[in-house]
């Protein structure tokens, strides 16, 4: 054999394994599976698409017309259409299946091809859906899942053929056929790359009591339990996101059941463990706001973070008092200023101070609660000697009963009880012992009128000469004194 004859032999043998090839890799698609690939060209009627193999795929030009007639993709875009035929030398596409007629509806069903369908209104059991010029039923099962008070009349969607029947008058459509179709083959893709332990981003798509599902490829959803999307206590799964929001979500499960893939995720783990960071944020003797989150015996659980939780004892809620509930100072819900006392990031505990946040309120007594000083103060309890009386948050005085003798309105003050306001003076203040002895705002009045009273009278009154006892001699003796 010369030279040229090998060399043709050599070339038809490549062109034999090109063409099979080719032929193999065309004939891996086949007829409704859905592909997506780039518009390489548009010309006239046709126009032609890479779909990741050595033969193209051709689509008519109208399926990238809208309605005012313009193209809505062009060169270089990224498109999704359905396979309708495949041979040796091309791949037929279609983005939805076009045409009148139970023909077209028939060979719709037989291709597995999507139409276009308007849904007209609602009727007894599902829907009704006008499809290539003619009406058919969507059961109410076999639309896709609509959030509550969701309308879908007036809205065009894709279906799939599921019956045709008397000559066309009998047409059953099915929205979730077509999303479990599309959902199957996605989710085989997705999971090629997607494994137990990533993160990847996902968009809510509809919220439940239970949690939020979001979608991680077109139709493939995965579902957030309420207790995973947030480090915070989270009661419903609208205070922390909303439908549209874009998520980072890491895989905790994907389990292959008899109703199909179920893929478990979580929020919170995607961004991470908030006690690992918390020497960032806090430290200790700092003053920050947190949110009372719940209520013990012994204190109350206040959230200073994301999942970063702290406790106040009762001993330290409230200064110069004995707190014996956490509701007699706080409730839930309740914005709070707290000292962080003690930080330990390994057992997960931080110690919090409510009263050292406010300061110690007996630092400004003497300028504020100075002898003298009339204030209006709570009465705290009443004990065998007297009535306890808070003067202002952790300050409390004494008004001893003894104080209250000889006042015209005794009784008033002998009938106080907790929770009454009364008016007191400071009469003495002992900072080291921390005591306040008070007297009644009456008993102060008394004593000053009586002290004014005096002075006045002895200040305005005649002066009366002292009678003697001797007589007229003594009186004349003395005047002559006088005037010597």
């Amino acid at each position: 054999m010369s030279d040229e004859q090998q060399m043709q032999q050599e070339d038809t043998e490549s062109f034999a394994a090109l063409f099979e090839q080719q032929t193999q890799a065309a004939m891996r698609l086949q007829a409704g599976q859905k592909v997506s690939g780039t518009i390489i060209d548009i010309s006239g009627d046709s126009v032609f698409v890479d779909v990741g193999i050595k033969v193209d795929g051709v689509m008519d030009r109208k399926d990238i017309v809208n309605a005012e007639g313009e193209e809505i993709y062009k060169a270089g875009d990224t498109i999704e259409a359905w396979v309708v035929r495949v041979s040796s030398h091309e791949v037929r596409l279609s983005r939805s299946m076009s045409g009148s007629g139970v023909a077209a509806l028939e060979e719709a069903q037989e291709s597995g091809i999507p139409v276009d369908g308007k849904v007209l209104g609602v009727c007894k059991g599902g829907y009704t859906v006008e499809v290539l010029g003619k009406r058919a039923f969507c059961p109410g099962s076999q639309m896709e899942a609509l959030s509550e008070g969701d309308d879908v009349t007036g809205r065009t969607m894709q279906f799939l053929i599921s019956r045709v029947e008397s000559r066309g008058r009998n047409i059953i459509v099915s929205r979730r056929a077509l999303i479990n179709k599309e959902r199957s083959e996605n989710l085989e893709k997705m999971l090629e790359t997607l494994h137990v332990g990533d993160t990847t981003e996902a968009t809510v798509s509809r919220l439940a009591p239970f949690g939020a599902f979001v979608t991680l490829a077109p139709s493939v959803e995965g579902l957030v339990h309420v207790s995973e999307l947030s480090w915070s206590r989270v009661a419903a799964p609208e205070e922390v996101c909303a439908v549209g929001d874009r998520i980072s979500v890491k895989v905790l499960a994907i389990e292959k059941t008899d109703k199909g893939t179920r893929i478990s995720l979580s929020r919170k783990r995607a961004e991470g463990d908030p006690w690992e960071k918390v020497g960032d944020s806090l430290s200790q003797g700092q003053i920050v706001t947190g949110k009372v989150l719940r209520l013990m015996p012994f204190g109350a659980f206040v959230e200073l973070l994301p999942g970063v939780e702290g406790m106040v004892h009762v001993s330290e809620m409230a200064w110069g008092r004995r707190v014996h509930k956490p509701e007699d100072v706080v409730a839930v819900g309740d914005e709070v200023k707290v000292k962080i006392l003690e930080i330990n990031p390994e057992g997960r505990r931080i110690a919090l101070s409510i009263r050292d946040a406010e300061g110690d309120p007996w630092n400004d007594v003497e300028e504020t609660l100075a002898p003298g000083t009339t204030v209006e103060g709570q009465v705290e309890n009443k004990s065998p000697f007297g009535f306890f009386v808070t003067l202002k948050p952790g300050v409390t005085g004494l008004l001893p009963l003894s104080s209250l003798k000889g006042l015209k309105d005794q009784s008033q003050f002998q009938q106080l009880k907790s929770g009454d306001s009364v008016k007191v003076v400071v009469q003495r203040v002992d900072l080291g012992a921390r005591k306040i002895s008070l007297m009644p705002e009456g008993a102060k009045d008394a004593v000053v009128k009586e002290t004014e009273g005096a002075s006045d009278w002895k200040q305005h009154s005649k002066t009366v000469q002292p009678k003697s006892s001797l007589g007229i001699l003594g009186q004349a003796l003395q005047k002559a004194m006088e005037k010597k």
